[in-house]
């Protein structure tokens, strides 16, 4: 019977019970639905597609890479993120280890009195044993690859964490940079505010001479107090903000952000370089999160391995040498030496269909991971064409925005020059004022918006960590 199994393992040890592995065609367009396509944005000799283009080389603004350095080093997440990838690490290193026989030393000593009716000489006496062994212990014989099914999986789990980690640190990266560059948009609000507020009380004083002069009326002077008070709000309101942002740029940071490191006006676009998409099948396959999704998708390809495993013999193995005596003067003498071998065959009988149960959870854990990589496609295709989509747009908007702030500002001139001259009332300036003002503020919120979509499409291609 024995001989029997040991042929069985043998023929089997060849096969491969796990299913070969074979990558899911990706869900997506071939191209890119919406904004510049990935030919033309590769056919632009300046732009790098983002996974070959590292963050420092991506940021060129000295102080933010600071800022982001300093995330890198003490962002709480992303420690949190190493420490697991090193935990699932000695996890696979525990089931790696499973392969290999564990050799175990053990010493022993015993002494024990015999009753005189349980002694051959029928009087009491006192027995001792001494040993010392090293041996193996249960060492499974791995025939039809159960073991290394487990240790694959293992494996995959490991992998799938470190792409983890790349994704957390991507997403850092991307986070510190958008909060950045609000605290920026934020500061320039504020001296666009505090200037605003300067002209305007010059004006309202100017105002308050004339109504004493009889040039003005009461009516001309609660308008201009009215554009004063306006100013001093969104003073106090970006005031508030800038400090929230600076809060939320420290937790990311993990620490204080020196103040020299902070920007104090939103910088130029040229801030950030221009990345080109390349192609879905090119781009998107190598994303963090899709690779770990895929990791793990081997991973459950593997376990079926080790549910097949299941229905056949496990074959263990227990030996061992040493030395054993009576007295323990004696044990390292000649004569006293001692072995034994103890191979142990297990083999499914009758379970109650609980193992052709266990390949069938195995294979739907694979398909519930084949469908999350498919969704892991599918979700970051759409970021990346949703961010295309916006780039192209941006960039008109921020033109047609710079020629309105420059024709509100030449119309904001032109109604202060009437009204003095006494050709119109103060609504005119009141009303041109108003206008330039939200035209500058919308021009700040747009030059965010376009930086922040760079940062957003950099980290939606998978950019460099």
């Amino acid at each position: 019977m024995i001989g029997c199994v040991l042929t069985g393992c043998f023929f089997y040890s060849g096969c491969a019970l796990a299913p070969k592995y074979t990558r899911p065609k990706a869900p997506v367009a071939p191209a890119w639905t919406a904004g510049q396509s990935g030919a033309q944005a590769s056919a632009t000799s300046s732009k790098s597609e983002a996974p070959d283009l590292k963050w420092q080389d991506f940021f060129d603004d000295e102080k933010l890479r600071r800022v982001i350095e300093l995330a890198v080093q003490n962002n709480r997440d992303l420690r949190v993120a190493a420490l697991n990838v090193e935990k699932v690490q000695a996890l696979y290193r525990i089931q790696r280890a499973q392969q290999f026989p564990a050799v175990d030393a053990s010493a022993a000593g015993q002494v024990y009195r015999l009753p005189g009716e349980m002694s051959v000489t029928g009087r009491p006496q006192n027995a001792e044993k001494h040993a010392w062994n090293v041996g193996v212990t249960a060492w499974e014989l791995d025939f039809f690859g159960r073991v290394r099914s487990l240790k694959d999986q293992a494996l995959e789990q490991f992998l799938a964490s470190e792409q983890a980690r790349y994704a957390t640190r991507i997403t850092l990266i991307a986070a510190v940079a958008s909060t950045y560059l609000t605290f920026a948009a934020d500061q320039e609000s504020l001296r666009l505010a505090q200037a605003t507020f300067e002209a305007q009380k010059a004006s309202y004083e100017l105002i308050v001479r004339r109504r004493e002069w009889g040039l003005a009326s009461d009516l001309d002077v609660r308008q201009a107090q009215s554009q004063v008070e306006a100013a001093r709000v969104d003073i106090a309101r970006y005031t508030s903000q800038i400090a929230l942002d600076r809060n939320a740029l420290e937790l990311l940071c993990g620490t204080a952000v020196p103040a020299d490191w902070l920007p104090e006006f939103l910088g130029p676009e040229s801030m950030l370089r221009d990345v080109a998409p390349g192609t879905p099948s090119d781009t998107l396959l190598r994303r963090p999160d899709i690779l770990m999704a895929e990791h793990r998708l081997k991973a459950a390809y593997a376990n079926i391995g080790a549910a097949r495993a299941a229905f056949f013999p496990r074959i263990a193995l227990t030996t061992g040498g040493g030395l054993m005596s009576s007295d323990l003067a004696a044990l390292f003498q000649a004569g006293s030496r001692t072995w034994n071998f103890a191979p142990q065959t297990v083999a499914p009988v009758f379970d109650s269909g609980a193992r052709k149960a266990s390949v069938k959870a195995a294979e739907a854990d694979r398909d519930i991971a084949v469908a999350e990589y498919e969704k892991a496609i599918q979700s970051a295709f759409r970021e990346v064409s949703d961010a295309l989509a916006l780039r192209a747009k941006l960039v008109e908007q921020l033109d047609a925005q710079q020629a309105l702030v420059k024709t509100l500002d030449e119309a904001y001139r032109l109604s202060q020059a009437r009204y003095k001259a006494g050709i119109d009332s103060y609504l005119g300036v009141l009303v041109a004022q108003r206008s330039l003002y939200a035209a500058q503020q919308a021009l700040v919120s747009l030059r965010l918006a376009h930086l922040s979509n760079l940062v957003t499409l950099y980290k939606a291609l998978g950019g460099g960590a």
